[in-house]
């Protein structure tokens, strides 16, 4: 069979090129245009340089490959058959199967496929991050990157190199248009992450056709200003200059490096090089033969793999990865011995358990009609909590002293360009970027957080909803909860995010009424191993609740739960709200019971956490036979619906909020015992009637 230069290594880059041409044409969708062009590029990477076991894609110490342009799926899918990767399961055992077999190939973006439309980690072996969202890969890198220089620094030790990991993302012209790239791209030029290595597919070529139309900038010279190591691969198909610009990655110091590859997309169609329908569709039966013909490929062969292909993969990536990961795993054995306690740590991490004894200093707060806020409450348990779980680490975008996320206890220190020993990150004004980051730092088992206002979780959203999708337990703490920040007025009030974040499958929204729940909530949030947390906390002082008389705050790791009791009978009217509305309630449920009307209070910190209680426990906490119920959350009403139903009310935020003191604003928008306890009172009445 005849290949371009006549020897294995294209031989085996046009088998990766017409095994993506052949599953998107059997799937009549996808884009066969990227992985025809970067085959000689991804080839060159995991034959030649990627530290990678296919046996074992676990490998704590493996190079990470992130396919940042995600519609190029069919490139690594190809590659993950071809060298011969291993399933995984979620309990982190190895199955002796195909992660990607060729009948999956042939079934490319089929239901329940092991190729689906964009890389879904969890669900493919071998991938190492969901990508398909343009930057969000690029942006995670850096995540990963900052976790192989922290790993490194806190396990290594002399004669011990655990992790020293490299980290390698495809990215695309939609990837670096994204102000996520830019984010990310800044951050990491900054920390000097030597790790790190984008490849930038320069193809001048996106969906509405040629970048000119909206991108002319000098990509290469926004590098060298982010501090970047800048080379160049003007073809790439030259397989002498990639390996070349790998191998000065690697010497490139104390900064990270971005290759810029000038490629043709859909090299070898003639009919469709540099135009968007090689990269946004099938070729068509007649391109893929030329394409094939190009290529000295059987025209009417289809999913071929010749003879001698598997097996170059698995004397090149397969031999070197096999024989770095033996020699890791000896190493460790070694290390077991001589150190211990962080053997024990570090199997812990990558296996997301916790240390015994982890929540042994979470205090306990009095009761206190002052109280304290959210935020303040969740620092001293976080300061509490850190130092007995080396991995965990974070930090915010910008807002630590408002957040209160700063980890105070000595030796926490700050992560920063030679830096990497501390526990703080500093992310900068950077909130979409710090999403992704933590979701990098969680795909390497680093457990993360980051914190900023609950208002610009507008700006990390997509990230956020990326770690719900992988099912990764990033921790995001969302302070300056409600109408509560005040005078600086609606652009800063939250209104809509709270609805918003419940709206996203997977993630556990929590928001505690007093700090004794914030305790109960950092209690739940880290013996999650497989969701994400937002953990939603006011900047205003909250009533400590007297848990003497009321119930203790442990029910909130059921989600919600009967707070206050009526003492003569079954309840007339439920009062439900969330965080600071908790008190409001309560003030309201004593008011009612001084009028002589029964009513229970029900703290619901977590609808998602509610909804996976039993039903006998839900109606026991909301009896169904009381319909008078009455939801009190100063944000959007949407939603509420569900626990109201018809005949209750909501008190809740219809509009934006305004700037003034918060007491003003409360009184404005309905937040007070006594507008509760009115609407209690015309909620019984009208059920009165109905029953006479």
């Amino acid at each position: 069979m005849a290949t371009e230069p006549g020897d294995l290594d294209w031989l085996a880059i046009n088998t990766i090129r017409t095994l993506s041409i052949d599953a998107v044409q059997a799937a009549r969708s996808g884009h066969p245009g990227t992985p025809m062009a970067m085959a000689p590029v991804a080839y060159t990477l995991w034959q030649h340089v990627l530290r990678f076991d296919p046996d074992d894609p676990i490998w704590p110490n493996r190079d990470r490959f992130v396919l940042s342009i995600g519609h190029a799926s069919m490139l690594l899918y190809s590659l993950l058959h071809l060298c011969g990767v291993r399933a995984v399961n979620a309990a982190y055992e190895r199955l002796g199967e195909p992660s990607v077999s060729l009948d999956d190939l042939t079934r490319f973006r089929q239901l329940d496929g092991k190729c689906p439309g964009h890389p879904e980690y969890r669900w493919t072996s071998g991938v190492e991050t969901t990508t398909g969202p343009l930057g969000q890969g690029v942006a995670a890198s850096v995540g990963m990157a900052i976790a192989s220089r922290w790993m490194g620094t806190y396990f290594n030790r002399p004669g011990f190199d655990l992790f020293d990991y490299d980290v390698y993302a495809l990215a695309g012209d939609g990837c670096l248009m994204e102000g996520i790239a830019s984010e990310a791209g800044s951050l990491a030029g900054h920390l000097g992450l030597d790790r790190l290595c984008w490849i930038y597919d320069n193809n001048h070529i996106t969906i509405e056709g040629a970048t000119s139309l909206a991108f002319s900038e000098d990509v290469a010279a926004r590098f060298v200003a982010y501090g970047w190591q800048v080379l160049r691969v003007p073809d790439a198909n030259d397989l002498g200059q990639l390996r070349a610009a790998f191998a000065r990655f690697r010497t490139a110091g104390d900064r990270p490096t971005l290759i810029v590859v000038d490629s043709h997309i859909g090299y070898g169609a003639p009919h469709k090089q540099d135009t968007s329908a090689a990269h946004g569709e099938p070729l068509g039966e007649e391109e893929v033969r030329l394409a094939k013909r190009q290529y000295g490929w059987p025209e009417d062969a289809t999913f071929l793999v010749p003879d001698g292909v598997r097996e170059h993969f698995a004397a090149g990536i397969g031999s070197r990865g096999r024989a770095a990961r033996a020699a890791w795993m000896d190493r460790f054995e070694v290390y077991r011995r001589e150190h211990p306690v962080l053997a024990r740590e570090l199997y812990a991490m990558q296996h997301r358990d916790l240390p015994q004894g982890w929540d042994a200093d979470v205090p306990a707060f009095p009761a206190d009609a002052k109280g304290l806020s959210g935020r303040d409450a969740s620092s001293q348990v976080l300061n509490a909590i850190a130092p007995r779980v080396p991995w965990l680490v974070g930090g915010s975008a910008d807002l630590a002293p408002s957040t209160k996320t700063r980890l105070t206890f000595e030796g926490a220190g700050d992560i920063g360009a030679g830096l990497w020993d501390g526990r703080n990150l500093h992310f900068g004004v950077r909130e979409h970027a710090m999403g992704a980051v933590l979701n990098g730092l969680s795909l390497s088992k680093v457990r993360p957080f980051g914190s900023g206002f609950l208002i610009f979780s507008d700006y990390g959203r997509p990230a956020i909803r990326l770690s719900a999708l992988m099912e990764i337990p990033v921790i995001y703490v969302f302070t300056h909860d409600s109408i509560g920040v005040g005078e600086d007025g609606p652009t800063h009030q939250p209104v809509e995010q709270l609805a918003s974040l419940r709206a996203i499958p997977g993630l556990v929204t929590l928001r505690p009424a007093d700090a004794n729940e914030v305790a109960e909530a950092w209690r739940l949030i880290m013996q999650l191993r497989h969701r994400p947390v937002a953990l939603v906390l006011s900047r205003q002082d909250l009533p400590t609740v007297d848990r003497s008389r009321y119930a203790p705050a442990s029910g909130l790791a059921r989600g919600g739960y009967v707070l206050a009791d009526s003492a003569d009978g079954a309840p007339e009217v439920v009062l439900l709200a969330t965080g600071s509305e908790v008190s409001l309630c309560l003030e309201a449920h004593e008011h009612l019971a001084r009028a002589g009307v029964r009513s229970r209070v029900v703290s619901l910190p977590s609808w998602e956490i509610f909804e996976e209680q039993s039903r006998a426990y839900r109606d026991d906490v909301l009896p169904p036979a009381v319909t008078s119920r009455v939801a009190v959350e100063q944000a959007s009403t949407f939603g509420w619906e569900r626990y109201v139903g018809s005949r209750g009310a909501i008190v809740g935020m219809r509009t934006f909020g305004a700037s003034a003191p918060l007491r003003a604003l409360q009184k404005k928008f309905g937040f007070t015992p006594d507008r509760i306890v009115a609407v209690a009172m015309e909620l019984r009445a009208r059920a009165r009637e109905a029953r006479a």
